[in-house]
């Protein structure tokens, strides 16, 4: 078993799905709306309830930050390199493959930008890094609930994987040749990130087909990673929904109808 906490994971966790429930406590002491959400999903999903101490919650989730819910649920399971390539999808792919990440508020920040941003898949390894725990899910306010994860032994064999199926394998690394907003991401694209600190791992590296960087007008030389994650996840959204806009468009609409006619 395992521990989720926090209202909006354990609401995420509800909403999506995608985890077995074993129950769910919530402390006696707290009585708002947004705990009340919580209970009310919970008894719509036939989950058990049982109400708790707050200092009995503090010692379930190990921290005090578990805002009066703290749920048992069964360990996720994971998904395959082959089912995030056998998933349907209407246009090019955009996926995320993480280089072991160490840092669990990265992983969770990466994990929320992933699923707001449109992401398709995220492929992160099994080993040396940052698990998905409670805390990263806390950090990732449960979006990381509704990421489609795999997990891989060997993050180089998963990459020649991806290029088989015709995917651009696209690192970050602030030693990059070409500006991260000079790329094309309305192309199958799997970004890369690389580890706190010390970036990709050189066999990672190596097969990366284009290595891009944040230009940085300040007086550091780069940025957090799960930041510098954001500002390419999102650049190319932007890039996807403008080169989706004109075939919104170009459909035809119909004819509405007012008053009178």
């Amino acid at each position: 078993m395992e521990i989720l906490y926090g209202l909006h994971p354990v609401e995420e966790a509800l909403r999506s799905g995608s985890r077995r429930f074993d129950h769910v406590c919530v402390a006696r002491e707290r009585g708002d709306k947004r705990l009340q959400k919580v209970i009310d999903a919970c008894r719509e999903g036939g989950v058990r309830i049982r109400f708790e101490s707050k200092e009995e919650l503090t010692r379930m989730a190990k921290t005090a930050g578990h805002q009066g819910v703290v749920a048992v649920v069964r360990e996720r399971e994971f998904l395959e390199i082959e089912d995030l390539l056998a998933s349907p999808s209407g246009q090019s792919r955009l996926m995320l493959a993480l280089d072991g990440l160490e840092d669990p508020q990265n992983l969770g920040a990466l994990l929320r930008t992933a699923d707001a941003s449109g992401v398709d898949g995220v492929v992160m390894t099994e080993r040396r890094a940052a698990p998905l725990s409670a805390v990263a899910i806390k950090a990732s306010a449960g979006a990381a609930e509704h990421v489609r994860i795999a997990r891989v032994v060997n993050l180089v064999r998963a990459l020649e994987q991806l290029k088989e199926q015709n995917i651009w394998v696209v690192g970050l690394d602030e030693r990059g040749t070409q500006a991260y907003d000079e790329y094309d991401f309305t192309s199958n694209t799997v970004v890369v990130l690389g580890r706190e600190g010390d970036g990709m791992h050189d066999l990672v590296k190596k097969s990366c087909d284009h290595l891009l960087r944040i230009p940085m007008a300040g007086k550091v030389s780069s940025l957090n990673v799960s930041a510098a994650g954001a500002v390419v996840l999102f650049e190319a959204a932007r890039q996807r929904r403008q080169k989706a806009a004109p075939a919104e468009a170009a459909k035809p609409r119909k004819e509405k109808k007012g008053l009178g006619s």
